[in-house]
């Protein structure tokens, strides 16, 4: 399946090179979206839905393979109708001179060419995924611990006790100790959370002044990655489309020829061979189907009047600021852990919800039934102000 985008010469159009880079972001959100939908009904898909990036890498990669094997070009740009060409620059005339000029050819692609191809289409992108994933959940704790505060600080220094005051269990930060590779994986996420927008930014801004010159005719080279593996992206003429099935044939036929073995075995082997072909031709034409189905799905469900219009989600504001110790209020102890009345650690702690500060439930119950205040900021409360607080244990 091939499709012509219109354009003179072989060299191909910005669109077509744009058409070619999207598609696998589309093809990827067009599996997602088919996967979760069967999830409802089938819920052992989940875990390939948990191994997301893995899954597609390993698809990507079988496609890939095959697609510069057969067509010397990826599995998009093929769909497209364009091919990967190796370039040589020859000087001609005096290399010092004001009359020298540069001649440009293209040759097929070497096999280190290809190699190095799958790496920038499959290898990169996967480690790119995983970073990018990384990067969102840490900035997703900072925020949290912002708004919350740590863990630890939340939950590190606390007490449980039962109806008498007895401690039930002890959750003090100080006894418990992170493993060397807990403590390895959090400085390497901190660090990713660190680097990663730079080398987004960087990335990014490259492949926008890559893209800007070739739109502008100033390159050859579409992105970074083709220019390092010095590679031009070419339209292919109509009798290489022509001879693409009949290639494709002579390399499945040299690889059945290269079988080894008694017959009967052979004739296994080029059984299976000839089911994974037609396996992976079914799988090219039935990927490129998903992706206009779901491209259809989408413009059917969210018209672009409703993509303009649908509220921006802003993050959760923060926290009021902490209240303040009344003059003539009760001062807290530098132990967050000990009920500010009776200076001993919290038994069954309760909050006042107008200050927020938390306290032993009947020293907190008696003060408030007596003197309708807080202790501490000495603003106006009552009984009903009392919450208590209950830990999962």
């Amino acid at each position: 399946m091939l499709f012509q985008v219109g354009g003179q010469g072989t060299r191909p159009t910005f669109f077509e090179m744009a058409a070619a880079q999207q598609l696998p972001s589309s093809l990827r959100a067009a599996l997602t979206y088919s996967l979760g939908v069967l999830a409802l009904r089938r819920p052992f898909i989940h875990k390939i839905l948990d191994y997301e990036d893995e899954c597609f890498a390993l698809l990507t990669l079988v496609l890939e393979t095959h697609s510069l094997r057969t067509t010397d070009g990826s599995f998009a740009e093929s769909l497209y109708g364009l091919r990967r060409r190796a370039v040589n620059i020859k000087v001609k005339g005096d290399n010092k001179g004001p009359d020298a000029r540069e001649e440009i050819t293209h040759t097929g692609l070497e096999k280190r060419q290809k190699v190095l191809s799958v790496v920038f289409l499959v290898i990169l992108p996967y480690l790119r995924s995983k970073l990018h994933s990384i990067y969102n959940k840490e900035r997703e704790a900072a925020l949290q611990a912002s708004l919350w505060g740590t863990e630890d600080e939340r939950f590190g220094d606390t007490d449980y006790f039962d109806g008498n005051g007895n401690s039930i269990v002890s959750t003090s930060s100080s006894d418990t100790e992170e493993s060397v590779r807990d403590r390895l994986r959090k400085k390497i996420r901190k660090i990713v959370a660190v680097c990663y927008p730079w080398i987004h930014a960087g990335n990014e801004g490259l492949s926008f002044a890559y893209q800007l010159l070739y739109l502008l005719d100033a390159t050859g080279f579409y992105s970074l990655g083709l220019h390092a593996l010095g590679i031009h992206v070419c339209r292919a003429t109509g009798q290489e489309l022509m001879d693409t099935s009949s290639r494709i044939s002579k390399i499945r036929s040299r690889e059945r020829e290269r079988l080894r073995g008694p017959p009967w075995l052979k004739a296994v082997q080029s059984a299976l061979l000839s089911c994974a072909y037609g396996v992976l031709d079914y799988a090219q034409t039935g990927l490129i189907a998903a992706v206009f189905f779901f491209k259809m799905m989408e413009w059917w469900y969210q018209s672009a009047e409703e993509r303009m219009s649908a509220p921006t989600v802003y993050p959760p504001p923060p926290p009021p600021p902490p209240p303040k110790v009344a003059k003539d209020g009760i001062s807290l102890p530098t132990d967050r852990t000990l009920c500010p009345l009776c200076s001993q650690k919290r038994a069954n702690p309760s909050v006042v919800a107008v200050s927020g500060l938390v306290f032993c439930y009947s020293c907190v119950f008696r003060y408030v039934s007596q003197y309708k205040r807080c202790p501490v900021t000495l603003m106006p409360a009552t009984v009903d102000h009392i919450r208590r607080l209950f830990h999962d244990v």
